[in-house]
Parts: structure tokens; C-alpha cells; sequence
């Protein structure tokens, strides 16, 4: 309260009225919709203390007419039992799954009958008014009826907030291309396959997949989910891409235990090898209706160039006081091609238009949420992009490889330990952090490699000097998103057809993508065959990590990610009063 105003009197009647009003505002045709707060997501402090809605990214309110929340994410709250339930299973021991318990089909994760919110018939003769009034009923009716057809419980997090769906129908409506990223690593887990029969059958739009971050996956990999993905949804063109290619990056990228460590370069280039192949696919579905000779001569220009990491004035379309007004959409107007850029959170949408750039044109985070409205950039003068916000489509993907994909923010995960263990149980971790057991046992639990990881960087209790677990197990997710602890998941029948995918001709051209030295294609090779790296008991492969040459330039740091938490490329040993007395390597 501002220094020297008296508090008002505020009377027991008044109370009353006040929750009156508020339940009023929650009602939906006389129905109450006890799960969901108003849509849109800017109630700031009528969010009561019982609600199962999480709020994330939340920002206080700064004066009347400011809505800083109103593109907040919204997931749906575990309840303490849940939590409590989860922290006593982490200290359960792991058990390892095969490598075939790897490969996932999307189908079994995306059922038919959950679709996604779709914008409800309209026309021009209707008001604000009456547009915002009509999507928020029908918002609410499509929560409603999740709630009643499945179990909330067995669903994975997904977005809850109507503002952030209308940026997705904004993206639809004015694009002739809608290009879906996904991360090559859970490309089965972030494809719904009721967008695709959306656009391709109701909107009769041209549909590009683009496997992005393919220098994290071995190319025999990349090739097998190309090729599954073109087996079951014929009108797809597939593009593979990487923000990444090898002369972005300085030196090896495995350590001697198996980390993968990707150190950039101050001043990066052109990705232009996943630009061209774009570029293609793009011409292939435009003909003649679109000049792309500029976009060509763009590539040809800038290919040996290599540009500074400079801002530049960014177009934003949409973001105005009319929010539910509406794009008349052309096809090809004004003999302008648009791009549609959708994808889940940290897929890579904003650094693809970084590095089809060759400079830093959108800002990126770690951190789920940070593109609020989608923005667009012209590549050339008949080519521009729109990067919509990322959007977690409904969908039954287990909520610990949701976290893995970048789809919930770490820093406000309230259980990580789950996760931790889904990791450990497909991948050998104490042989990748070189830790060693903090109880000397041979038995591991997820919270035993929590411990040892704590124990290793000395992440200490402020007060107790005990091993911090939660901060360790925070630190090893971030590792994961990140790429350093790379768990790639695989199509149906890779396992039993690994030779044939290892000698497949595709794997020439994602390598020539992913720009790799001879070292590097040896690494991949082993990693794709299932060998062992040199697994040295010396620690220097994780302590050797560097800082990424450019903080918060890419998506791949985290040194200035929104949620606080120290970076975890800085890989020195944190300093604490308390290190003292812990048993650190």
C-alpha cells in the first residue's frame, strides 16, 4: 500500500458480495466450472489456495489495465498426496527397461477422440463482444468435456489458457505453409496427428515437418524417423534441420564419459545447409504462384559469410488492442509466401529463425512460455515467418518425458525426482556423471543419483549442510533439456532393424546437415551401433565443460534462463560457506 493512505473499511457484507461476483464468474450457462479459472488467464488474485489450475511464469499486476498474465501457462495441479507418493517411490530401486522399451508409436499417445481446441464457427457480422464471448463458452465446454470423458489424472500437462490457443488460430488462419518442429529426440511424442488431418483435410493447407536438433541424435536415427513419419502421413514433407551444424561449434562434442558437450561459436553462420533443404520443400509446394529466387540468392550470399549476433527491429502482427479480431486470409497475397512456425515449448521454433538467418532476429529461453504472441520476421520481401508461442497439445505422453521435453519449466517442477528416475531407468547414469554411490551400495534409486550428483558439485543446504537433492536433480534436468544427457527415443522396429537404418543411403545427407568431422561421425557411429565410450574414471570429462560462447542467444544456454537457478554450463564447483564440511571430488 502506498506510504500514508489509511486502509479503507471493508465489511463482512461487502466479503460477501465480492465471492458472490467471483462465482458468478465462473459460471458457464448456469453450469460452474470449478477446474478452470477465467479464460485468459488474468485473474490475479482471486486464484484461491484450493484451485487445481497451476499458474506459471506469473507476474504481479502493475496497474489498472495491465494484464501481464494473460499468455501465462496453465496446467493442471498434482495434489500433495501425489507429491508425497512420488518422493517415496524415487527411493525405490531402478529398474532398467530394454532398449526396445524405447521405441514409441505417437498414436498410443494421441488419441482420435482428443483433439485440440479448434476456433468455433463466426462471421463478420457478429461483435468483439459477441466473437470473445462465443470462443470463451466453447472453451469452456471443451474443458468440460475432457473433465467428463477422461481422467485428468492419466492425462499429461497440457495448455489451459484460450489466449494462447488464439495465437494458435491467428498462425493458421494467415499462413499458406504451416511448418510443425519437433525435437528429433521425442519426435514421436510432439506430432498430433489431429493438427495434421486438420490442416491437410479442414483448412486444405500444405503441412512441413521439420526435425529439428538433429545433431543430438546419430544420423541412422534421424533417417528412421524421416521415414516413419513419411509411412504414416503421406502429405507431409519432412525437412531435417539443426541451429547447430559443426562449424558453429569448437571443439569435441562427447566427453569421455558419453556427455555430450556443445560448445558455440562467438559468431555463428548461416545454418544453411537445413535451410536450403526448407528452401526445397518449400518450392516444391509453391511451384510458380511464389517467386523464391530471393530467398535462394539469400543462401548463396550469406553460405561462406558470417555475421554478428545483433538484434534487429522485429514485425509484431496481432498484438494490438483488437485481440479477437480477424485475418481476411489470401492465399499467396500480395505474392507473399507465409510460414507458420508451430511447435510445444523449446522445440527450437525462435533459434530455427535465428539460424536461418545467420543472427539473432527473436528472442529465446529455456524457459516454457517466454515467446508470449507470435511475431513475425520477412526473410525476403516474399517470404516471412510467424513463430507462434509454444502450445502442449492434450495428449497421454507420461509427465516425466514431458518434463524431459522442455514442455513444463524445471525451476517450478514441484516433484523433478520422477523424472530423474524415468531418465536413469534408459540410461546408464552413474557411468555418464561418473558419480560414485553416496551410501557405498551397489543398489541405485533416483535419489541415490540426486545424492551422488549433489555430493560430486557440492550442492550443499544452506543451513544444514546436508546434500541438496532437489537442487542436484534440477541441475541433471537442466543437463537433459539441454542435450549434455541425450536420451533419444525410436520409432517402432528400430531395434530389430538397426543394420538396415545404419546403411541407409538418407544417412549421407543428415550428416552433410548436421555439418560433423570425421571424430564426430565416429562418436554418432558408436552411439548409433549401442558401443560403450572410453568410460574413464577420471573426472575431467564433466568438469571440463565450458560456458556456451553467447548467454541467451540460443536455445541451447541457460547462463541467464528466467527461473534463477544457476547455469549449468558453468560447471566450477558452486562456492558455499558450508563446502567445507562435505565429502566433494
Amino acid at each position: 500500500m502506498p506510504q500514508g493512505r489509511r486502509k479503507m473499511p471493508f465489511s463482512g457484507k461487502a466479503k460477501k458480495e465480492q465471492m458472490k461476483a467471483r462465482k458468478e464468474k465462473r459460471m458457464v450457462g448456469g453450469r460452474k466450472v470449478p477446474f478452470l479459472q477465467r479464460a485468459g488467464g488474468d485473474s490475479d488474485a482471486e486464484e484461491s489456495a484450493g484451485s487445481s489450475i497451476q499458474k506459471l511464469n506469473y507476474q504481479p499486476i502493475k496497474g489498472r489495465g495491465s494484464r501481464p498474465n494473460r499468455y501465462a501457462l496453465q496446467f493442471f495441479k498434482e495434489s500433495n498426496e501425489e507429491i508425497k507418493l512420488k518422493k517415496e517411490q524415487a527411493r525405490h530401486s531402478l529398474k532398467p527397461v530394454k532398449e526396445t522399451d524405447l521405441e514409441i508409436d505417437g498414436s498410443d499417445f494421441f488419441e482420435e477422440k482428443l483433439e485440440f481446441p479448434k476456433r468455433p464457427p463466426w462471421n463478420f457480422n457478429l461483435t468483439k463482444e459477441e466473437l470473445d464471448g462465443q470462443e470463451n463458452r466453447y472453451f469452456h465446454e471443451y474443458l468440460k468435456n475432457i473433465e467428463d470423458n477422461y481422467d485428468v489424472k492419466q492425462l499429461s500437462y497440457f495448455e489451459l489458457n484460450l489466449e494462447t490457443w488464439r495465437q494458435l488460430w491467428r498462425v493458421l488462419e494467415m499462413s499458406d505453409i504451416i511448418l510443425f518442429i519437433v525435437d528429433i529426440r521425442y519426435a514421436g511424442a510432439m506430432f498430433p496427428p489431429s493438427l495434421y488431418k486438420y490442416v491437410t483435410q479442414d483448412l486444405g493447407k500444405d503441412f512441413i515437418l521439420l526435425l529439428n536438433k538433429i545433431d543430438l541424435a546419430p544420423a541412422p536415427l534421424v533417417v528412421a524417423w524421416k521415414h516413419y513419419f513419411e509411412e504414416k502421413y503421406p502429405l507431409l514433407k519432412i525437412c531435417m534441420f539443426t541451429s547447430l551444424p559443426g562449424y558453429n561449434l569448437i571443439g569435441q562434442k562427447l566427453d569421455k564419459g558419453g556427455l555430450q558437450v556443445r560448445r558455440r561459436k562467438g559468431r555463428i553462420r548461416m545454418a544453411a545447409e537445413g535451410t536450403q533443404k526448407l528452401v526445397e520443400a518449400c518450392d516444391c509446394l509453391v511451384g510458380d504462384k511464389v517467386d523464391l529466387t530471393s530467398w535462394k540468392n539469400k543462401i548463396k550470399e550469406e553460405i561462406q559469410e558470417c555475421f554478428a549476433d545483433e538484434a534487429v527491429e522485429i514485425k509484431e502482427l496481432l498484438h494490438t488492442k483488437n485481440e479477437t479480431e480477424y485475418y481476411h486470409y489470401e492465399k499467396y497475397q500480395g505474392g507473399v509466401l507465409t510460414i507458420g512456425c508451430i511447435g510445444q515449448p523449446n522445440v527450437g521454433k525462435s533459434s530455427l529463425m535465428n539460424a536461418i538467418m545467420g543472427k539473432k532476429v527473436v528472442s529465446v529461453s529455456k524457459t516454457p512460455g517466454h515467446t508470449k504472441h507470435f511475431q513475425t520476421i520477412f526473410l525476403t520481401n516474399n517470404v516471412r515467418l510467424c513463430d507462434c508461442p509454444g502450445l502442449v497439445f492434450p495428449s497421454k505422453v507420461p509427465k516425466p518425458l514431458q518434463v524431459l521435453m522442455g514442455s513444463f519449466p524445471i525451476a517450478q517442477l514441484r516433484e523433478p525426482y520422477t523424472t530423474i528416475r524415468y531418465l536413469a531407468e534408459r540410461l546408464d547414469m552413474p557411468m555418464l556423471l561418473r558419480i560414485q554411490h553416496p551410501d557405498n551400495d551397489e543398489t541405485w534409486s533416483a535419489m541415490d543419483i540426486c545424492d551422488g550428483w549433489a555430493k560430486k558439485r557440492g550442492y550443499l543446504t544452506a543451513k544444514a549442510a546436508r546434500l541438496d537433492s532437489y537442487r542436484a536433480a534440477n541441475s541433471l534436468l537442466r543437463m537433459a533439456l539441454d542435450g549434455k544427457i541425450c536420451l533419444c527415443l525410436r520409432p517402432p522396429g528400430y531395434t530389430k532393424e538397426k543394420t538396415f537404418w545404419l546403411h541407409h543411403p538418407d544417412i549421407e545427407t543428415v550428416k552433410w546437415i548436421q555439418a560433423l568431422t570425421d571424430g564426430d561421425e565416429e562418436a554418432h557411429l558408436e552411439e548409433a551401433l549401442g558401443f560403450d565410450s572410453d568410460h574413464s574414471s577420471n573426472d575431467e570429462g564433466v568438469d571440463e565443460e565450458a560456458h556456451d560462447g553467447e548467454e541467451g542467444s540460443n536455445e541451447d544456454s541457460i547462463a541467464n534462463d528466467d527461473d534463477g537457478e544457476d547455469s549449468v554450463d558453468d560447471m566450477a564447483v558452486v562456492a558455499n560457506k558450508f563446502a567445507a564440511l562435505g565429502d566433494c571430488n
